[in-house]
């Protein structure tokens, strides 16, 4: 989490959480030093001209308040004291320079409070500031009163206004973090769901024909082997979002050395990986592909290719008696077509109101953000056939 963003700009997610950076509290600092300064100094040396030592005084008070402002993030209410009493000071010695501008560095301090800390506490300093207008009556009458009230209020409404921007900044941060975990659920349900179904119907080939055929059976083990292999190398990419860096010494990057030239992100380059493994079951697949543009979006490279693979899972997993898929993806330039359709029985739980299963609930809401659509049912003439169209563009 970075703590260097700025807290009068963009909210960040360490900020989103409270935690204001170094240059976040320099800028702050800043800002309302040159108001205090600008403001304050300035009517002091105006209307203190030729006092002599009260206006060295006054000028002190000031400083003193400028200074305070530096800890106002870590000691709001500290600094919103030392403003008043010195705020207070300066207006006894200068009436003329108003209540409401010999408290200006204590308005800062009560805004940060009212942003930072509990509203509680910021509506007590609130009225506490607030139980200062009868000096302002003293000397200007109700309308230097509501002036100051009116000051005060806008201090304290403008920390609240921070506050909520900051619970919504956090809120964001707390859907986006869910959104991902989502997502980082589904692919890896997508992997095992896949990977598994290919493995238990390949040991179960290798135990029919161990005695009979023991090549057959060893080239079923091998392909148990590569399945594991490619689902272990999948998970590596999925979790490699929550290292610290891809150099970690802590990291596995060296548990398997032929891991990088096996890696590749998943995708429609890996089709005929997908085929290859449901062949090796038994099931003809008939992959077709026309006009699939190189360089596709990698969301949309993705959902493609997760789509197939999860249709493919859901054949050999639900399809029974099915020993065909037919795979066609296609592209006309704005759109992207996948079709797979198997030739197998369809089972009451595969009907065509089917989509509670999680797969196709996955398969759904990836098509659904991408702005494309997704059709899955009984195909008229028996089977079982899942159609995608996607865009070929997507701005994520």
């Amino acid at each position: 989490m970075s703590r260097d963003t700025a807290w009068p700009g963009e909210v960040s997610e360490g900020e989103a959480r409270g935690v204001p950076s170094a240059r976040a509290a320099r800028a702050l600092w800043g800002g309302s030093a040159v108001l205090v300064l600008g403001v304050l100094g300035t009517s002091v040396i105006a209307v203190g001209a030729g006092t002599g030592g009260r206006l060295a005084v006054a000028l002190v008070l000031v400083v003193v308040q400028v200074s305070a402002l530096r800890w106002v993030l870590r000691r709001p209410l500290a600094v919103l004291g030392t403003g008043v009493v010195t705020g207070v000071a300066v207006w006894a010695l200068f009436p003329a320079v108003t209540l409401t501008g010999a408290l200006l560095a204590a308005q800062v301090a009560l805004s940060v409070l009212s942003a930072a800390r509990p509203r509680r506490v910021s509506v007590t300093a609130l009225a506490g500031m607030c139980a200062l207008a009868p000096l302002a009556f003293v000397v200007g009458g109700p309308g230097v009163v509501s002036a100051f009230l009116l000051a005060v209020l806008l201090a304290w409404t403008a920390g609240q206004w921070r506050r909520a921007q900051r619970a919504r900044a956090a809120a964001e941060t707390r859907r986006a973090v869910a959104e991902e975990r989502a997502r980082i659920a589904r692919e890896v349900h997508d992997v095992v769901a896949h990977t598994l179904s290919v493995m238990v119907i390949q040991a179960s080939a290798a135990d029919d024909v161990f005695t009979a055929r023991p090549e057959q059976a060893r080239q079923s083990l091998r392909a148990i082997e590569s399945a594991g292999r490619s689902a272990l190398d999948e998970l590596r990419l999925l979790l490699r979002a929550f290292r610290p860096e891809d150099g970690d010494p802590d990291g596995d990057q060296d548990a398997d050395p032929g891991a990088g030239e096996r890696t590749l992100r998943p995708g429609l380059a890996r089709l005929d990986e997908l085929a290859e493994a449901v062949r090796a079951t038994g099931v003809t697949v008939c992959l077709d592909r026309a006009g699939v543009p190189e360089g596709l979006p990698a969301a949309v490279d993705l959902a493609a290719y997760r789509i197939v693979q999860e249709s493919l899972t859901n054949t050999l997993r639900h399809a029974g008696g099915a020993d065909e898929v037919r795979l066609t993806v296609t592209a006309d330039g704005e759109r992207i077509r996948i079709t797979v359709a198997d030739n197998g029985r369809t089972p009451s739980g595969r009907s065509a109101g089917a989509g509670a299963g999680r797969g196709l609930i996955g398969m759904r809401e990836r098509v659904r953000m991408l702005g494309g659509s997704l059709r899955a049912g009984p195909a008229p003439g028996g089977g079982f056939v899942v159609e995608a169209e996607l865009p070929t563009e997507y701005a994520s």
